[in-house]
């Protein structure tokens, strides 16, 4: 993919140049005899006003952008007549997604009409490499937002699709800080209590993390459910990027101090040796689970967590703001919903986060820019979305006033003003030391050292064999010396 992209890189470049000759050679040429001075000029013709396509492209990992759009875009009229949405949904799995969006981004010129896309999904890990491309349009003097539409979103979310030259490529409708989401019955049992700020004393450092974890133990339970459940509050603390100047993998201390605490973890009985994303992992979140908790952002709360505590799904479209009686009357009493809280936990950090980007040779930018209005810059909007699905959006005065709002509680993490926690995490993320890298490395560490802490290979086999498979990845990468 590296080639592809150097090749599409060069063929932008020499049609960029092409076109500068060509005004340069319009520009140049000699006018015609000026008009009598006392003549009125004539009028300058417009142009003509470029005809929007009549398919919207969307493309995406997940159905969760699908479901907002529909519900707070497209549910409430603001499609326009005769033209129809598409979305594409890819897996990440294996780096599915990026795969199929690179291949279609590099045929994007010679797409047919209907068929170009005109808005992708991003993530964090690897924001940076679409950001800083020709694949991605300026959200201010491309898609035409204004500064003060965008003024009251978090920073950090505007830092992180900022490319080389300062321009701004892309737009959130979430902010995503991490807390630690623990079973309060769990807590109790361990800590004899279940009061979210005295068992934020108990977890306040890894060192406390630890001590609990032993005192959970010995009650029976999992401290956590895996090797990668602390993985983000490690890598998202790091010193440095996974790459540096030189095209070197730098592993940071802080993911060596991942390891060697998964590793004792693991030997000790600490966790239930699952992974991110698996069946028994998912299992581990609810009712049959013995785990004391889990490090989640912000998505993971509404998004993953509580449809994994409950004994039940709900109903489509069952929200606690769409029908508060059905929803209370769903949610009681099946699985563990409400057994759940959540505190700061031993660090800092943020996990994910999804990002609006306009794909250049769009023909529905008009589109494009009321959805990126719409979608992450109307507080209206992004309060509702807050209210309905206990989403942290990415609006600072709207997440304030939630904040502070003595009636504004999470059912499902019993009574719970989540949001007042997420306020305060959001003000210390640090996206300094983000990479085009993150997601491969990410995930790449992850994988290599699970042979590692099962026991089936020593340290430095493990570590071979992620900077093996990481320069397989990504060949213009090399070990350190």
């Amino acid at each position: 993919m590296k080639g592809f992209r150097r090749v599409i890189a060069l063929m932008l470049v020499l049609m960029m140049s092409v076109s500068l000759i060509a005004c340069g050679k319009d520009a140049g040429e000699p006018a015609t005899t000026p008009p009598d001075q006392d003549e009125p000029s004539p009028e300058p013709t417009p142009e003509p006003k470029q005809e929007e396509g009549k398919v919207l492209n969307i493309w995406g990992w997940n159905d969760e952008f699908q479901g907002l759009f529909k519900d707070y875009f497209e549910g409430k009229g603001k499609v326009p007549d005769g033209v129809e949405v598409k979305f594409t949904i890819v897996p990440n799995d294996d780096n599915a997604y990026q795969n199929a969006l690179d291949e279609a981004l590099l045929n994007q010129e010679n797409a047919a009409a209907d068929e170009k896309i005109d808005l992708f999904l991003v993530e964090a890990d690897y924001a940076l490499k679409y950001v800083d491309s020709d694949y991605t349009l300026d959200i201010i003097k491309d898609v035409g937002l204004t500064q003060e539409d965008i003024a009251g979103q978090y920073k950090y979310t505007q830092e992180i699709v900022t490319d080389s030259k300062g321009a701004i490529k892309g737009t959130s409708w979430q902010a995503t800080p991490g807390l630690f989401a623990y079973r309060r019955s769990i807590a109790k049992d361990v800590l004899g209590t279940d009061d979210p700020a005295e068992v934020q004393k108990a977890l306040s450092t890894w060192e406390d993390f630890y001590d609990v974890a032993e005192k959970a133990h010995a009650k029976g339970y999992k401290m956590l459910s895996g090797y990668d459940d602390s993985y983000r509050t490690f890598s998202n603390n790091v010193s440095q990027p996974w790459v540096d100047s030189e095209k070197r993998i730098i592993i940071d201390d802080n993911i060596l101090k991942w390891i060697e605490q998964t590793k004792e973890f693991t030997d000790k009985g600490y966790n239930n040796k699952t992974s991110l994303w698996d069946d028994a992992w998912a299992a581990d979140q609810g009712p049959g689970g013995k785990v004391f908790g889990f490090f989640y952002s912000t998505w993971g709360i509404n998004f993953t967590l509580l449809g994994n505590a409950l004994e039940t799904p709900l109903p489509d479209g069952l929200t606690a703001t769409s029908d508060p009686e059905a929803y209370k009357e769903a949610t009681t009493g099946n699985g563990i919903f409400g057994d759940y809280a959540v505190i700061e936990g031993p660090q800092n950090y943020y996990w994910g986060g999804s990002w609006l980007c306009a794909a250049a040779g769009s023909d529905n930018l008009e589109l494009v820019q009321e959805i990126m209005r719409t979608m992450t810059c109307d507080p209206e909007t992004l309060i509702t979305i807050t209210k309905d699905r206990q989403d942290f959006t990415n609006n600072i005065e709207a997440m304030e006033t939630l904040a502070n709002d003595d009636n504004f509680a999470s059912a499902f993490l019993g009574g719970q003003n989540h949001i007042k926690l997420f306020a305060e995490s959001a003000k210390g993320i640090d996206m300094s030391n983000i990479s085009p890298y993150d997601q491969g490395l990410n995930e790449g560490i992850q994988t290599a050292f699970r042979d590692y802490f099962n026991g089936t290979v020593d340290y430095d086999t493990a570590l071979d064999n992620f900077y093996k498979a990481a320069i397989e990845k990504y060949p213009e990468l090399k070990r350190p010396d």
